[in-house]
């Protein structure tokens, strides 16, 4: 019976990912309804947080019980899809209309949806991207939109043309072909996961100077750095 209940363990946790990612989305569409102390954007930013947890620790959970399954790939996926392309879309499609655009405008945040659907696909079929990735990670992709609503917050709506333009550049890293570490630590060994720790440190860095928009930081950095790193992956 305890067998069969930790073998289960990775999937629940990774059916908590795909439930923030609903409750992401829901919150997206009601972003100036206040709900106890917060609105709804801010609860849509909470879950995708806890969505991204949640992904980490269905795989360091996975790891630590040797519990890894085909099911509990598919599952995985399908989950990042929701709360990682689907509920950033969706918050930026609310954004965009809550500013005053109007559709079908909004609807150009569809792209980070199907460019996200085409990541994980290719991730799945890819042998390639076993250590490293080739294009950007779609919980990356969240982390950024995540920073631009922290970027709206602080500095107001930059209009509709720079939202498509980055819209645009962020879907399309999302399926590029170029090399990116991944984030994910299989041990704390400072020498191997060096790059990793970097982006942590410059994740403090830039939230502490520059608040929630210094997400967006971080992934450009994230960037940049896996192409100064790109001959060693």
């Amino acid at each position: 019976m305890f067998k069969r209940t930790t073998s289960q363990l990775p999937n629940s946790v990774t059916c908590l990912n795909l439930i923030s990612g609903c409750v992401a989305i829901f919150m997206a569409f009601n972003m100036t309804v206040q709900f106890g102390p917060l609105n709804g954007g801010q609860w849509a930013l909470i879950a995708i947080g806890a969505a991204a947890i949640f992904d980490f620790l269905d795989g360091a959970t996975a790891r630590l019980l040797h519990k890894f399954s085909p099911l509990g790939k598919d599952l995985d996926s399908l989950s990042d899809m929701v709360s990682f392309g689907v509920a950033p879309a969706m918050l930026v499609l609310n954004i965009m209309s809550t500013h005053g655009n109007q559709l079908p405008i909004p609807f150009a945040a569809l792209m980070i949806a199907v460019c996200g659907a085409i990541r994980l696909a290719t991730f799945n079929t890819d042998s390639e991207q076993s250590v490293n990735f080739r294009g950007l990670p779609i919980p990356a992709n969240a982390i950024f939109w995540i920073g631009f609503y922290g970027w709206v917050q602080q500095y107001g709506y930059p209009g509709y043309g720079v939202v498509y333009v980055l819209i645009v550049l962020v879907s399309l890293a999302m399926v590029g072909r170029f090399k990116m570490f991944s984030l994910k630590f299989k041990n704390f060994d400072l020498a191997e996961n060096f790059s990793r720790y970097a982006i942590l440190l410059a994740a403090v860095l830039f939230v502490l100077f520059n608040g929630l928009s210094g997400l967006m930081w971080t992934i450009l950095f994230y960037f940049f750095l896996s192409l100064l790193k790109r001959k060693h992956l």
